[in-house]
């Protein structure tokens, strides 16, 4: 079967945080959305999301004809998938709710259309197994803020052809992400498994009493993080190899990973090391609204974004690599 990948209007069900985003960045690329979530209140929720995000996207730029007036919220399903050209769940991370809800996509949408679930761990094997033409579906796990942040992990199911995959990557690529095909289905893709690893350590840190929520987010934003953001950590431990690269790295550093640095599993959330947590981060945000960080965030991703690009391009490098 040939899927769909010329889009012009893009369906979302659930306008949710990371649903609101695949909204603003489908606006912004100056298509047609047709919105559904059954949650009270939902449409104005979400236009007030999108109203706080449309600036951060005005100075990346709009494409031709990209409005918000674009945005069509519907009380149905049906109503949602029907004409939609592609089609994006970001549904709660729940598995019966998921297969109740792409049994219902998939029967009402037309054949040809891919449908992409944002799930950020469950699997598609799962959730897709009462779906009509499975072989359609896939996982198109984004970040948040999902209308800045370019990596989307795309995930087949036992069912999803090849083809769909590579469709839904084309279709992904042209909304401005980069693409991430996952080869293998398992639990937490790849991008959530490292971020877990780094969370579990984090609140070993606060429980022990060894550092506060703000010296460990400063221990990666002025460190590792910085290097992150444009080389990740096999480049970056490569040059630490020095003329040697990897392989002196490895083995110079390798014994280390058998010190009982880490502890792998996660703390016990106890109500202590909730309130740690919790007061620890209301510190960092200090009389700062949601609203307001949530502005600071995006303006400082496009200067990041802005600088990598222009730094790539003086280096021969194009973005994506």
């Amino acid at each position: 079967m040939t899927f769909a990948t010329d889009i012009k209007t893009f369906a979302a069900l659930g306008t949710g945080v990371i649903g609101a985003g695949w909204i603003a960045r489908a606006l912004a690329h100056g298509l047609d959305v047709i919105a559904w979530d059954p949650a009270p209140g939902a449409q104005a929720a979400l236009r007030t999301r999108l109203a706080n995000a449309w600036p951060a996207l005005e100075k990346k730029g709009l494409a031709a004809g990209a409005s918000l007036e674009r945005l069509r919220f519907v009380d149905s399903i049906e109503d949602c998938v029907r004409d939609a050209d592609f089609i994006q769940e970001s549904a709660p991370e729940r598995l019966d709710l998921k297969c109740e809800l792409h049994a219902k996509i998939s029967a009402a949408a037309r054949p040809e259309v891919l449908i992409g679930s944002s799930t950020s761990g469950l699997l598609p094997s799962e959730f897709y197994a009462d779906a009509t033409h499975p072989e359609r579906c896939v996982v198109g796990h984004p970040f948040n803020p999902v209308y800045l942040l370019p990596l989307v992990e795309v995930v087949g199911g036992a069912k999803t052809s090849p083809e769909a995959v590579q469709a839904a990557i084309t279709v992904y690529q042209s909304l401005g992400m980069r693409p991430l095909h996952v080869r293998k289905e398992v639990p937490g893709f790849i991008a959530d498994r490292l971020l877990e690893a780094l969370w579990r350590e984090a609140l070993h840190l606060v429980n022990d009493g060894v550092a506060t929520t703000g010296e460990i987010d400063d221990a990666i934003r002025f460190g590792a993080g910085l290097r992150w953001s444009f080389m990740g950590s096999f480049l970056t431990y490569t040059l630490a190899g020095g003329p040697a690269g990897m392989r002196h790295f490895m083995a110079q550093f390798g014994p280390a990973l058998k010190l009982p640095w880490t502890y792998l599993e996660a703390p016990e959330l106890t109500e202590e090391l909730i309130d740690a947590v919790v007061e620890g981060t209301a510190e960092q945000q200090g009389e700062r609204s949601l609203d307001a960080l949530e502005r600071y965030r995006d303006d400082c991703l496009l200067a990041v974004l802005e600088a990598i690009r222009q730094t790539k391009a003086k280096h021969g490098f194009a973005f994506a690599d």
